[in-house]
């Protein structure tokens, strides 16, 4: 059956495209994209923009929040009668530690109904060639919007090489995957569906198959001409899925908790000494205990008031390692606790310290005539919030638990010759090459390995203790956020 072109020729007079190449040119493009009839989309008052609200830009606002998505109405102008009148809006309350805005694309403007549509589509298996996975296959609000697996499982049981990143606070992200080839989590929404590892049997144009499977559902038809003015397509799921993910955010964990409580203890003492102490973390953990937050609770292993006291003291040993000691802020920074950037740690190195070729990384993904050397192995820092519901852990999923990461970086990761300055002794370095040059003794830590120039490879031993090691996870464990609200759960 020949689909209908979604706009006519009337319609693209009216916007100026008044050309018969033009409009054939669109129907020939028609399952990516389509020029919009706005005569099929609801009126801008119809519509339901959604604000974001956060503690850090209007406190005042938040605080008269009691959801997390809350319906309002706004008086508006009519552009068409330039009347005033009233709509609605729904505004977000942002979880408690997430401060900045999150930035939305002018071309995919967030409402309410493009957020339900693509709540629909992301747990639609009919996206995949063999319908029977969906984007929630490997991303599960119930599992951290990851899959708790070591690596995906796509159509047909086939086994890709990567952990599924979950999509918790994913609007922030810079890049999108492992290796940031996507900028956008519209780019990103397009990746799975034509992946031979995950959606894609690859028969025809996996795209074009994925459309015509969506239009050939009848309960989709008014939804995307309503939303977009257009039949379902590629740019139109993209965005649609893209709107759904924005809204996907993870705080207030016990960490933001207590940095609140310590604000406005330091506020009431006349302080400008807003770091938290174990008093801070102690009172929000008897306010959660009281209020049996459990999910709070189970991530810290509490069972027992009596445990309070000593579990605050933890957090905070264990914040004052991660600033410190342990170096991990040296690349997790920031509200989401990521530097935005790639690193090599050796995750993926063979035991001979080579690394394979199917894990070049962030250098792998840049095109070619922009290829950093500095990027070789470099996968991208990935966020530390939801880290308990996401696990396991690394690229490669290769780190089971917490108490496994803590080693890993302990040991100084795996040694190869492109090993992320971050994680080598770049001092031991310098004076066993001053040492060899000299001909003097040299008495530091011996060299993992060599590279290609024969410079001295020697990762950075972080000699935690095993209390200090416990320290460290207590406080990773206090970055765990918030359940999932149900309105981003499958209905």
């Amino acid at each position: 059956m020949k689909l209908a072109m979604p706009m006519t020729l009337l319609g693209l007079t009216l916007l100026g495209l008044n050309s018969m190449s033009l409009a054939q040119d669109v129907a020939k493009n028609d399952f990516d994209f389509a020029i919009p009839n706005r005569a099929l989309q609801r009126p801008e008052t119809e519509s339901t923009p959604i604000i974001f609200v956060s503690r850090g830009t209007n406190a005042k606002e938040w605080e008269t929040l009691k959801d997390f998505a809350n319906p309002v109405t706004e008086q508006v102008i009519d552009p068409v009668t330039k009347k005033m009148t009233t709509r609605k809006v729904v505004k977000i309350k942002m979880p408690l530690g997430l401060n900045t805005i999150p930035s939305v694309p002018p071309e995919n403007p967030l409402t309410w109904e493009r957020f339900e549509l693509g709540k629909k589509l992301y747990f639609d298996t009919s996206l995949s060639s063999d319908n029977t996975v969906s984007c929630a296959t490997c991303h599960d609000p119930s599992k951290g919007y990851s899959d708790a697996s070591k690596t995906s499982t796509g159509i047909a049981s086939k086994v890709g090489g990567m952990n599924a990143p979950t999509v918790l606070n994913s609007v922030y992200n810079r890049f999108q995957f492992w290796d940031g080839r996507a900028g956008s989590l519209e780019e990103q929404a397009q990746g799975p569906v034509q992946n031979p590892s995950e959606m894609f049997d690859g028969k025809g144009n996996a795209w074009h198959e994925a459309v015509k499977r969506i239009r050939s559902n009848p309960e989709y038809k008014g939804l995307f001409e309503k939303e977009f003015g257009t039949p379902a397509t590629r740019d139109a799921i993209a965005k649609a899925i893209a709107t759904y993910e924005r809204l996907v955010l993870s705080g207030n964990s016990i960490q933001d908790r207590a940095e609140l409580a310590a604000r406005i203890r330091a506020i009431d003492e006349d302080s400008t000494n807003f770091t938290p102490k174990p008093e801070d973390y102690e009172k929000v953990l008897k306010e959660a205990f009281a209020k049996k937050d459990n999910y709070a609770l189970d991530a810290l292993q509490i069972t027992d008031e009596k445990q309070i006291p000593e579990v605050a003291k933890s957090i905070d040993r264990g914040r004052i390692l991660f600033l410190n000691k342990a170096r991990c802020n040296s690349c997790h920074v920031g509200e989401t606790y990521t530097d935005h950037t790639f690193h090599n740690l050796g995750v993926g190195v063979g035991k001979d310290g080579k690394l394979p070729a199917d894990q070049l990384g962030r250098y792998g993904s840049q095109a070619t005539g922009h290829k950093d050397h500095a990027m070789i192995g470099g996968f991208k820092t990935p966020p530390l919030r939801g880290l308990l519901a996401s696990k396991p852990y690394m690229h490669d999923g290769s780190e089971k638990t917490l108490a496994e990461v803590i080693e890993f970086y302990d040991r100084g990761g795996n040694a190869n010759e492109f090993l992320d300055p971050k994680m080598r002794d770049i001092e031991a370095e310098e004076a066993y090459m001053l040492a060899q040059k000299n001909g003097t003794k040299y008495e530091g830590p011996m060299p993992a390995l060599f590279t290609s120039a024969n410079t001295p490879i020697i990762p950075r031993k972080l000699n935690l203790t095993p209390a200090e090691k416990k320290d460290l996870e207590m406080f990773l464990r206090a970055l765990e956020g918030e359940a999932p609200p149900a309105v981003l759960r499958k209905n």
